[in-house]
């Protein structure tokens, strides 16, 4: 029985559905979204009631999240564990087919360690909570990244970090040994290959083409990155004693777009990516590793859409496989049915090798004022240095206006600061650009004092150059130089 739930369950490809934007549709029409791709599971980033209603009686299996900042409360107090249950799962279960709780989401990436001790404890609450309400077919996790591992290369050479391992992985691993659960990994071979294009080929990473890795240890070949990234996580879980734990993938997919620095993000490699590891992991018989060939892997595309509130790099944002309107990004097949040549034709990349010249970060067009006078104000604020070029009777002073003030300031304190973690996105405000700002905004002098026209041509004594915003020509200084970084 056990066995049969656990092919049922890799079977289906599910899907994660993150809210992180603020232009996604209702979960009522994201659900029918979910249904019309064929995904056969779906993840959930937390417990809402209105997306749980709305998933009973579908054929959908469901997974939910318990959130970092619930774990500590959870772990310390069962009565708080039956609490949680009698409103999270009683009211939609069986009728809503929830098959997974995770409890916390990357959890190494919060500072508060209050929140890894009582991780387990929480776990083992939400358990003895389910079983009291003879529950026994829901599965108890949590999902973890895989720098949760100190080497992955090769992978029988992997190991858990040494300040992990006891206090974390040891008490984490009997508790999945001891409920017959999964280890939960979130795995993007995207950084990985990004990190390392020399050693891992981009076809490598996308399971295409012919080249292999053999593992000098213990013989196994390779012919993808994922089946070395989750052997890796084998071999780590075996090193501690518990060799036998099944895994699972609850992230894993390949970013559509990204910021220029970030080489490979595009909807072609996206689109490969997804379609051969939804082949793989949904092959009869189940494929497996190498290390643990024909073992099923239940796995969670990520994601169903690009969540534009989501901080960190470019690429943080745009690993959706819809449009918000429901229409492809790019076509895919969860049933892994459809032959290749069925899909539409995919845009040619441009960025599969790295960009080499100069980047600029500004404003993105139609940027609010108000918000943009906020990032002028904590752009300027960090250093001195930063801004100084704004002072009175300085070279990019002039003209006074928030605009031009902003559009020099996110550039020069993100080309100061991009070396410390700052990304070029202040809060949607700015994106990054291949177009030296100071040249394409520049002064446009009228044609004479009483006149609303702008000289735009050589007659004027020298080519100007503009740009439009909101329907309004904004003037700049062509004697300002805007920081930059060399890529």
């Amino acid at each position: 029985m056990e066995r049969k739930l656990m092919i049922a369950l890799a079977s289906k490809i599910g899907i994660n559905y993150g809210r992180k934007g603020n232009d996604l549709p209702s979960p009522y029409q994201s659900i029918n979204f979910i249904k019309s791709i064929k995904a056969g599971h779906v993840k959930l980033y937390d417990a809402d009631p209105e997306t749980l209603t709305l998933l009973s009686h579908t054929n959908l299996y469901v997974t939910i999240t318990i959130h970092n900042h619930q774990i500590t409360s959870l772990g310390t107090n069962q009565t708080t564990a039956e609490d949680w249950v009698k409103t999270n799962i009683l009211p939609y279960y069986p009728q809503t087919q929830i098959r997974f709780v995770l409890v916390g989401n990357e959890i190494l990436s919060v500072q508060d360690r209050n929140i890894t001790a009582n991780l387990v404890p929480a776990m083992r609450k939400i358990v003895n909570a389910l079983r009291a309400h003879g529950i026994h077919n829901i599965k108890v996790g949590t999902s973890l990244p895989m720098d949760s591992l100190r080497s992955t290369f090769p992978p029988s050479n992997s190991t858990f970090r040494e300040d992990i391992a006891g206090p974390l992985m040891l008490p984490l691993l009997k508790f999945l040994n001891g409920t017959n659960s999964y280890f939960f990994i979130n795995l993007q071979p995207y950084y990985r290959w990004l990190r390392n294009p020399m050693n891992t080929t981009l076809d490598f990473a996308l399971f295409q083409g012919n080249s292999t890795y053999t593992d000098p240890r213990t013989g196994l070949v390779y012919h993808n990155l994922v089946d070395q990234m989750l052997d890796s996580v084998i071999f780590a879980m075996t090193k501690l004693g518990y060799p036998h734990i099944r895994i699972a993938i609850s992230e894993t997919g390949w970013p559509n777009s990204g910021d220029i620095d970030e080489t490979g993000a595009n909807i072609l490699n996206a689109a490969t990516y997804n379609r051969n590891m939804i082949k793989k992991m949904t092959a009869i018989p189940s494929i497996g590793t190498p290390a643990r060939p024909g073992l099923p892997i239940p796995t969670f595309v990520f994601s169903l859409f690009n969540e534009d509130q989501k901080s960190g790099s470019g690429t943080q944002r745009h690993w959706g496989i819809l449009h918000p309107d429901g229409t492809p990004i790019y076509d895919i097949d969860f049933t892994a049915q459809k032959p290749s040549t069925s899909f539409n034709p995919l845009p040619k990349p441009t960025n599969n090798v790295p960009y080499k010249g100069q980047v600029w970060c500004v404003p993105v067009e139609g940027a609010n004022e108000a918000a943009l006078e906020e990032a002028l104000r904590m752009a300027c604020g960090r250093s001195n240095t930063t801004c100084a070029a704004l002072a009175p009777g300085k070279e990019c002073y002039d003209p006074v206006s928030i605009y031009w003030h902003a559009r020099y300031a996110v550039s020069s304190y993100w080309a100061q600061f991009r070396t410390q973690n700052v990304g070029c996105f202040f809060n949607g405000l700015a994106h990054e650009t291949t177009t030296n700002p100071g040249e394409s905004f520049v002064l446009l002098p009228k044609l004479d004092k009483n006149s609303s026209s702008y000289c735009l041509d050589v007659s004027c004594g020298r080519v100007m150059k503009y740009i439009v915003t909101n329907k309004s020509v904004f003037t700049g200084n062509d004697r300002c130089k805007f920081p930059s970084v060399t890529l």
